[in-house]
């Protein structure tokens, strides 16, 4: 009878060792499960999950279902999340490096984001790493362009327009051009609209798509302003509590995911604007004089970054120059 004992018992033991040895992360995002951005998240925990062998299964919360936006990298810092996904330039307010690609006409292409994105990736490194986080990869957005029923001759038509001021730039750009900035997160853009809480934003095709903006807006002024990039970052005590092989698989599929969301921002670009068309939207080419005042905005805005940023900022830029 001891031995049936003895033997249940290290049955019972040998089953319970691989699920207490399985780790199991959140990683909240603010998008739809149908965004780009959210489908390489995806592919990413199922690469961890098929590296590791099941061993870190990570569970991705879409939508703001877990957290809202402005919430995530607290989360993320206080280890409520182990992983999230953030805008960096929502953040611009803790430290000037979060939004340097939020400025606008500094970097308009991918080619150009990539290059300023390598010149800023240490200082990044570093600013995360001070308030216990680090970062595993981003990916861009496509270029911004700005959603109006108005006719834009230039920035003067802009006056008084109730626009989406998602972050500390977007919220500058409405004051420098004369508008009514109305902070309005990603996810409550389709109800914004609805009501008339809002009247425009500046995004991309694919924040356009996703929140059904071609049912109540149907001009989209193609500006190629800046290309906003999103992180997904991790909490750093908990990436080292996982052991060197789950820490290597974990690096391994952030680096296949950033080099696949690049390729993917730049595919879906394209898509996004064609679905917008077919919905009626027209992409309208901005005029001559409504393109240098806006270069006006972004070199104001500019300048006023490196007054914040500093001498790490200055070092930032010149890095990015260089690399032009």
């Amino acid at each position: 009878m001891k031995r049936l004992f003895a033997v249940a018992a290290a049955i019972g033991l040998a089953l319970a060792l691989p699920a207490s040895a399985q780790t199991k992360w959140d990683l909240p995002t603010a998008y739809p499960a149908s965004n780009f951005h959210t489908e390489n998240i995806q592919q990413f925990a199922n690469d961890v999950d098929r590296a590791t062998g099941g061993k870190l299964r990570i569970q991705v919360h879409p939508n703001a279902s877990l957290f809202k936006a402005p919430e995530i990298k607290r989360a993320v810092q206080g280890n409520q999340a182990q992983l999230g996904e953030i805008l960096l330039v929502n953040f611009e307010n803790e430290d000037p490096l979060y939004g340097l690609d939020g400025i606008p006409f500094l970097a308009t292409s991918y080619g150009e984001s990539l290059k300023l994105y390598k010149a800023s990736r240490k200082a990044l490194d570093d600013r995360l790493a001070k308030q216990g986080m680090k970062l595993l990869f981003s990916v861009p957005w496509g270029p911004q362009g700005i959603y109006t029923n108005r006719t834009l001759n230039s920035t003067a038509d802009m006056k008084g327009l109730k626009w989406r001021a998602y972050s500390p730039a977007t919220s500058k750009i409405a004051e420098l051009v004369g508008a009514q900035p109305i902070t309005i997160q990603a996810a409550e853009v389709p109800q914004a609209l609805a009501t008339g809480v809002m009247d425009s934003y500046m995004s991309s095709g694919a924040t356009g798509f996703d929140s059904k903006t071609y049912e109540h807006i149907k001009n989209w002024y193609d500006t190629q302003a800046w290309l906003p990039k999103n992180a997904v970052i991790v909490n750093v005590k908990a990436f080292e509590a996982l052991d060197k092989s789950t820490q290597g698989a974990l690096l391994k599929a952030a680096a296949d995911a950033e080099a696949r969301g690049w390729k993917l921002s730049a595919e879906k670009n394209g898509w996004y604007l064609d679905q917008l068309k077919g919905k009626g939207m027209k992409i309208v080419k901005p005029s001559d004089q409504l393109s240098a005042d806006l270069r006006k905005v972004g070199n104001h805005m500019l300048a006023e970054w490196q007054r914040k940023a500093g001498e790490d900022g200055k070092k930032v830029i010149e890095a990015y120059r260089v690399s032009q």
